[in-house]
């Protein structure tokens, strides 16, 4: 019994199981979590390690290139780059897609732990690391403010009572505080009065870091009773310290208040943030990679009321910057889409059939098939976001195919007399193979990009899965539903003709014109075979043309409501000097009408060196500002250049970041050499190059070169005769400039420090360095001006590596109208007129790398696509020249798509380039139609090729064009599409709309031109085949 015949005479069982299919797949529904796009973060590692006081280039020598040598043995790395600035390093390690985070982690503390030996021995404290992404944007960003507390204040609850609870929900990757330090005890020294009283810092250093301590006292156990023991050996305050004794100088004890100034402040100086212009703490949080974004913000969220009540009454916890709201706004607009394009589909399948009782056929066949596929999605642990969505969007066009196709033919068998069972029967039989054959080779387009194992392979495999999943189904619901629904809905065709309805007469005689038309139009194609021909080979030269002209690019930029970027300013400002520079740019952004708030933040632990300030914009709602995120970040950063001396580099946030390295622009070339020097030669050089280069705009370098350097040149024979060793010299540069940590506090909810520096007054300028002295083992007081000298140099302001090599990242952004693969032509010629010496590196990277590579495999990942249908319509039809026939439609959808992309200015993307896959399923449903009635009536009615193929296109007119009108209406809402989004979805509408619109028109005539030409081809093979066979 064949699969239609069972569910027609079972109808309870049909409807019983496919009510099954949908609770199961209203349930799924309900447990699909919701993200902006599916998980297709790289494993992504970063290890921080803080020595207070250290050059750039000394964090990079003694500490990122111990921990990198360890670091770089771990398996699965595929990226590690490191960024060393004033007193901190950070390092990125970027694992292969399938590397488990968690044992990735596990490996990296182990390489910690083996480079600890290494590693300075002043440092404060061991590397750490957090499996985040630093270049990632924050999902949720907040502000702690107060109009009573001191900002040391506001980040010591931050850190205490804030930090760790935000941490402990699932899927938060990191917590940064900026704006402010944890509160301290500061002992600001007075090089004058040191030298009155003839005290070193060494000792100073050593009098207070013994002043304080909490160390165990132990117990004192008696016959019946047992006593802790403890003791105030602690000093919590300033007030405390300042009368601790620290020499005595004839028999008169000097306390450290006659030395310096000591006073309860901030941990470090250098640091300040601003929300909307006020002081405050901001609070940023990144997902880990992998977690879902909604529920890691939705968790975060739910804890904030517990937190606000454990905070103190006049302390404000604001959020500044939410991504839920935008990734949600985004997805309603895209399952508004979804609706759009079953109503048209639905509408298409009205205007052809007329018929009510047809209509519910369809009607029903298209939401048990789509609840299905949100069964199979929540079983694959898949998200409801942009792109299963569209998947879903798209499969509108589809799944009501495989309905369409069966319900025509078994109304065409009704209309010729057949009870609506019988005709259920025969009528679902004979184009079982057609639906199969459909089905299987639209599905077999994924194949190629199910096993890509790269970025683009793991971003589509959700949408091929989900996509592949609803034909599927599709197809069962046709074999199954649809038979029997048609044998229990449909009516016999009346004894006595009944009047129709005049607007079922109008549409009925519109299509019956429009047959006949067709019909004279493919009796002249039957009669110029060879024009019709050429025009096939025309097309696929056009193929050829188009995809060499039209621009291409890597994935749409999104709007996900937030910017984020950096100022710089001259690389020698002063701290004092920045902040108002910030206010003033903050001020700026914040009265632009897109813009909803303002975070920023400059000094250590914000972003990059003294110079830069991290800037993170929140724009409004998409429907209350006039430009989309990209147009507000250009027209911000136009503004900000009319002020002298300071960059602004903005940037729209994505939600796919390729790459662990930060950058002031989207795409990234770096240049690598093993010698440093090399880089700060050819670096200017590049960027001079590149901004040159008239596609290219916000052309920027990361490497800063130019900045103020008080070298101190050691004469050793003078320091050994004077007792002076080099230990003794870097010790006190150490405790007059680097804001020393000399003690710790033990607190209850955390711990702080002792900070000990000159004078903010003797830290201005090198001439301090004068009044600076060196205690030798003798005791005698050495200035430093007797053993050493004093010079001017330039310094980096940061070192970075990529691997283990020196490293120089450039970074651009593309004017109106420019494509990168235009953008990477133009900055290959730049590099080879320029003729960078072999000794340096050069390539694209994050991003740009990884359009370079898709660009490389795009055309091969066609080839594939095609290789693969034909290889399964080969095995269905047994046959090497009926797919070859079946293929022939895919050229005139290729041109059709490429042509619409060109004539709407829209780049050939990866969302486009499955369009284009896409129509290869689509259009080859036209001409699987009609060669399996051509052969069919060639075997049972005797027919030639010519009669069988002509009367094959008149009968499958119809359903052809439900089917095409049907895709082409599902993908029209993706292409017209409105919306902070809408240029993420509309490549692909735009794709298969334009693919359709020619393809429809050119495949009605070329396919039984084809299908004639094949059959000659391979009836004359075969003749010649029998003699060479007789003749052996």
């Amino acid at each position: 019994m064949s699969l239609p015949r069972w569910f027609i005479f079972r109808p309870v069982a049909t409807l019983l199981l496919t009510l099954a299919l949908v609770l199961v797949g209203a349930l799924g529904y309900r447990l699909l979590p919701v993200a902006p796009l599916p998980t297709v973060d790289f494993p992504t590692i970063m290890v921080s390690a803080d020595l207070p006081g250290a050059s750039p280039e000394t964090m990079a020598a003694t500490v990122a290139t111990p921990l990198e040598r360890a670091l770089g043995q771990i398996a699965g790395i595929t990226e590690m780059t490191s960024e060393s600035a004033q007193s901190s390093t950070n390092i990125t390690l970027q694992f292969a897609l399938d590397r488990d985070i968690n044992g990735a982690a596990r490996d990296v503390q182990a390489a910690i732990n083996a480079a600890r030996s290494l590693l300075p021995g002043s440092m404060p404290s061991l590397p750490t690391y957090q499996k985040a992404n630093p270049s990632d944007a924050p999902v949720l960003m907040m502000a702690l403010s107060s109009t009573t507390r001191t900002s040391a204040e506001l980040y010591d609850l931050a850190d205490s009572k804030i930090k760790q609870k935000v941490a402990q929900v699932a899927g938060v990757g990191e917590v940064s505080l900026r704006g402010s330090a944890l509160p301290a005890v500061r002992i600001d020294l007075q090089p004058q009065l040191l030298t009155q009283f003839g005290v070193s810092l060494d000792s100073v250093r050593e009098a207070v870091a013994d002043s304080t301590t909490n160390l165990p006292k132990g117990r004192l156990e008696g016959k019946n009773q047992s006593w802790m023991v403890d003791g105030n050996g602690q000093l919590d305050h300033a007030s405390q310290y300042r009368q601790l004794v620290i020499s005595y100088r004839n028999g008169r004890a000097i306390h450290l208040s006659d030395v310096a100034h000591v006073y309860d402040a901030v941990e470090d100086n250098y640091s300040a943030g601003f929300y909307n212009g006020s002081p405050s703490v901001t609070i940023g949080v990144t997902r880990s990679a992998g977690a879902n974004m909604l529920e890691t913000i939705d968790g975060i969220k739910a804890r904030l009321p517990l937190i606000q009540c454990d905070l103190p009454a006049d302390v404000k916890l604001t959020i500044v910057v939410d991504r839920s709201p935008n990734v949600r706004a985004s997805l309603y607009e895209t399952e508004e889409t979804l609706l759009i394009a079953i109503l048209l589909v639905i509408g298409v399948v009205f205007v052809f059939l007329r018929n009510g009782r047809a209509l519910i056929i369809p009607a029903l066949a298209l939401p048990v098939s789509l609840m299905g596929t949100c069964a199979v999605m929540s079983l694959c642990g898949y998200s409801l976001d942009n792109l299963s969505l569209m998947a879903l969007i798209v499969a509108t066009g589809f799944v009501v195919d495989d309905a369409i196709v069966v319900l025509e033919n078994i109304t065409r068998y009704i209309e010729e007399g057949l009870s609506p069972v019988r005709a259920s029967i025969k009528g679902a039989q004979e184009v079982s193979f057609t639906v199969l054959s459909m089905t299987l080779s639209l599905v077999a387009v994924f194949i190629p990009i199910l096993m890509m194992g790269s970025i683009v392979g793991r971003l589509f495999r959700e949408f091929a899965v989900t996509l592949t999943a609803s034909l599927v189904i599709s197809m069962l619901v046709s074999l199954s539903l649809t038979p029997m629904l048609c044998s229990r809905l449909l009516r016999r065709k009346p004894a006595v003709t009944v009047r129709p309805h005049p607007l079922y007469q109008w549409v009925e005689n519109g299509l019956n014109r429009l047959l006949a038309a067709y019909a004279a139009a493919l009796a002249w194609v039957m009669r110029h075979q060879r024009l019709t021909l050429f025009s096939l080979l025309l097309t696929v030269l056009l193929n050829l043309f188009l995809y060499s002209v039209v621009q291409k690019g890597f994935f749409p930029n999104q709007d996900t409501g937030l910017l984020m970027g950096m100022m710089r300013a001259d690389q020698n400002i002063s701290f004092q000097a920045m902040e108002p520079k910030v206010k003033a740019f903050a001020n700026m952004i914040e009265a632009d009408p897109a813009v909803d708030g303002v975070i920023s933040s400059m000094g250590s632990g914000a972003f990059g060196s003294h110079n830069t300030a991290m800037f993170f914009v929140h724009l409004k709602d998409f429907d209350k500002r006039d430009a989309n995120a990209s147009e507000v970040a250009n027209r911000l950063s136009g503004k900000t250049r009319t002020v002298p001396g300071v960059e602004l580099f903005l940037m729209a946030a994505q939600d796919l970041h390729i790459g662990g390295r930060s950058a002031n622009a989207s795409y990234q070339y770096s240049l690598q050499a093993d010698n440093l020097d090399v880089l700060r030669i050819w670096t200017p050089k590049v960027k001079a190059a590149l901004e040159q280069i008239p596609l290219l705009t916000s052309v920027d370098a990361d490497s800063q070169t130019g900045g103020q350097e008080v070298m101190i040149t050691l004469d050793r024979d003078r320091a050994t005769r004077l007792g002076v060793d080099v230990q003794m010299l870097d010790d006190m540069l150490n405790n007059a400039f680097s804001q020393r940590q000399v003690a710790t506090l033990y607190k209850t909810l955390n711990q702080y420090h002792v900070v000990m520096s000159l004078s903010p007054a003797w830290t201005r300028g090198p001439e301090t360095l004068n009044q600076l002295f060196v205690v030798n083992d003798s005791g005698e007081r050495i200035p430093l001006s007797a053993f050493a000298s004093i010079s001017g140099s330039n310094a980096p302001l940061s070192v970075n590596h990529q691997g283990q090599s020196a490293t120089s990242t450039l970074a651009f952004n593309l004017r109106d109208g420019a494509s990168l693969e235009q953008a990477q032509a133009a900055v290959k010629t730049a590099m080879a007129k320029i003729g960078l010496p072999d000794t340096i590196q050069a390539g694209f990277a994050g991003t740009a790398q990884a359009f370079a590579e898709l660009s490389a495999s795009m055309p091969w990942l066609i080839l594939a696509a095609l290789a693969a249908v034909y290889i399964v319509l080969g095995m269905l039809y047994e046959s090497y020249i009926h797919p070859l026939t079946i293929l022939s439609t895919l050229p005139s959808a290729g041109v059709g798509a490429l042509l619409l992309m060109l004539l709407t200015g829209t780049e050939l993307t990866v969302i486009a380039l499955i369009g284009i896959l896409l129509l290869a399923g689509i259009v080859k449903k036209n001409a699987i139609m009609m060669i399996d009635f051509a052969l069919a009536a060639e075997r049972k009615q005797g027919m030639t090729p010519q009669q069988a193929i002509t009367q094959a296109c008149l009968m499958r007119f119809r359903p052809i064009m439900m089917t095409s009108l049907a895709a082409f209406f599902g993908a029209l809402p993706l292409a017209l599409g409105s919306g902070g989004d809408a240029d993420l979805r509309s490549p692909l509408g735009l794709a298969i709309a334009g693919g359709l619109a020619l393809s429809q028109l050119l495949t009605l005539f070329t396919t039984p031109v084809v299908y004639l030409y094949l059959d000659r081809v391979g009836r004359a093979t075969k003749h010649a085949w029998q003699r060479l066979r007789h003749a052996d």
